[in-house]
């Protein structure tokens, strides 16, 4: 399903098409595409269009796990696409109120990285001060 989200990405600019998709505890998958805007960074990226509508839709719902791809050039990227800091921060924030890690799939064309939560991605975040 984050394949599939990538075909729904705005960008005119990067022509970086991102994905994700985000199984919730409940059974639900929400996906998401990162979306441009020439007044940068009013755009958002992928991760976080899913993660806070999953929020908005489906409160206290706990998220499960987090797939991210990436699509550029008339295909899938070759190695797997991490997310942003500041996504990486929003991850966490979801983390800390499921009281639970995300599981979170990093996917390129021939592999995915599986990651048990954030925090491998995030040393020394914002909570930690």
């Amino acid at each position: 399903m984050a394949k599939d989200a990538t075909f729904r990405a705005y960008t005119p600019y990067s022509n970086f098409h991102v994905g994700a998709a985000l199984l919730l505890e409940n059974g639900e998958v929400v996906t998401g595409a990162n979306q441009e805007n020439a007044s940068f960074p009013a755009g958002t990226c992928a991760e976080r269009s899913a993660i806070f509508y999953a929020a908005s839709r489906y409160p206290g719902v706990r998220f499960v796990r987090l797939a991210i791809t990436a699509w550029q050039k008339g295909d899938f990227v070759e190695e797997p696409t991490a997310p942003c800091g500041v996504c990486r921060q929003a991850i966490l924030e979801y983390e800390k109120l499921g009281k639970q890690p995300i599981e979170i799939l990093l996917c390129g064309r021939h592999k995915v990285y599986r990651i048990n939560g954030i925090r491998a991605l995030l040393p020394l975040s914002f909570e930690e001060f």
